[in-house]
């Protein structure tokens, strides 16, 4: 086979396809592989795209002998250097055959646009915001990704290590089971029934999703931007990075899990999100919306097995006054529910140990890790 790589600037529909269904091709035969909706993909090439206020973007595709070989996106988060003081372009949905010439191509032409762009170093991976898929798997090769995180094959690591990248940060993610029965001994409750009653809590009861973005969506937002800031690769949120947020979960949000607790002035002071698992009704479709894939996500919505966290969020005003213990018992609640096996905690921070140790009240089973590189190019 040629070594001749060809790198090409993703411009025409045609290259957009090739970039989009690439990993498809590679990742045919992998039970692992949860795809994106590729309807959600396509909507980052279009020049009104939420995240372009903020944002420039640049993907490239691997040729060899006319075929698509790998693939890579960069991207310019300026609202992030400037909230970090950095000059950095993110990498993100990068893919290749197991051949480290394809990567070394796509990270040489990547990093000339860094340079190009007046910028220094190279880091991922990293979407446009932590609400995108992010980090490699360095570990937990051998199980189902969740809809919300990228799975790689562990060739990868290697081959961004050999090119130069180093470890910056790493994620784990864990199962989470409810605690034994045997086991029970309602300390947990107890101590959060306490701490609802000495800070003149309440839990937030509302009839619908609707009712609840109508009421708490900005407190919501409020309490994310703030909670988050001080958190690896977070970028505040903008008016139209909310309403994209909204309307891509709007599908799974169910009411049944989210859970909200408001002071006495119903002002929010902390949040949990999660949705069904759909990872395995997106994966038996490739990724694409079809009505057979319509079905399979209302039955993993309506009747789930496992549950993935989404965002947990705490007001830092009330931070270190036992707040975890209200969020740690209603999340055992919804463990409890039927048909509920696990929950998959997705991405945490290794040092974030608020989080981390949040799990020591569950039965936990860490096992996957995720690593995000960096690289300076100046």
């Amino acid at each position: 086979m040629s070594n001749d790589i060809t790198i090409k600037e993703v411009r025409t529909k045609k290259d957009i396809r090739e970039f989009l269904y690439f990993p498809l091709r590679l990742y045919k035969d992998c039970p692992f592989f949860v795809p994106p909706l590729y309807s959600d993909e396509k909507q980052m090439f279009k020049p009104d795209y939420h995240y372009y206020s903020t944002c420039e973007s640049v993907f490239y595709i691997a040729l060899r002998e006319g075929k698509t070989v790998g693939r890579i996106q960069g991207i310019l988060q300026k609202a992030s250097n400037e909230k970090y003081n950095q000059k950095r372009v993110r990498f993100t949905r990068f893919d290749c055959i197991e051949d480290i010439t394809v990567a070394g191509a796509l990270f040489k032409a990547l990093e000339e646009w860094t340079v190009s762009k007046g910028m220094d170093t190279v880091v991922g991976p990293l979407g446009f915001s932590d609400l995108e898929r992010e980090g490699m798997l360095i570990e937990g090769f051998d199980k189902l990704a969740t809809f919300e995180e990228q799975y790689n094959y562990e060739y990868y690591p290697d081959f961004v290590s050999k090119l130069g990248y180093e470890k910056e940060v790493d994620w784990t993610e864990s199962m989470i089971f409810a605690p034994d029965p045997e086991q029970e001994d309602g300390k947990l409750e107890r101590i959060a029934a306490y701490v609802m009653k000495k800070q003149n809590l309440h839990v937030v009861k509302t009839k619908s999703t609707k009712e609840m973005l109508a009421k708490y969506k900005d407190q919501l937002f409020s309490i994310i931007d703030r909670a988050y800031e001080r958190i690896y690769g977070t970028v505040p949120f903008t008016e139209e990075m909310k309403e994209a947020l909204i309307k891509n979960f709007n599908l799974v949000i169910d009411m049944n899990y989210i859970s909200m607790v408001a002071d006495e002035h119903d002002r929010l002071v902390c949040f949990g999100l999660c949705f069904p698992s759909i990872a395995k009704a997106v994966q038996k479709s490739g990724g694409r919306l079809t009505p057979a894939c319509l079905v399979r996500l209302l039955k993993a919505i309506k009747r789930p097995h496992v549950i993935d966290l989404a965002l947990i969020g705490v007001d830092p005003d009330f931070e270190n006054l036992g707040i975890s213990a209200i969020v740690a018992s209603m999340l055992k609640e919804r463990l409890k529910k039927p048909g509920i096996s696990y929950a998959e905690t997705n991405l945490n921070l290794e040092n974030n140990m608020q989080i981390q140790n949040l799990w020591k009240r569950f039965k936990e089973v860490k096992h996957k890790r995720r690593r995000s590189y960096v690289k300076k190019v100046v």
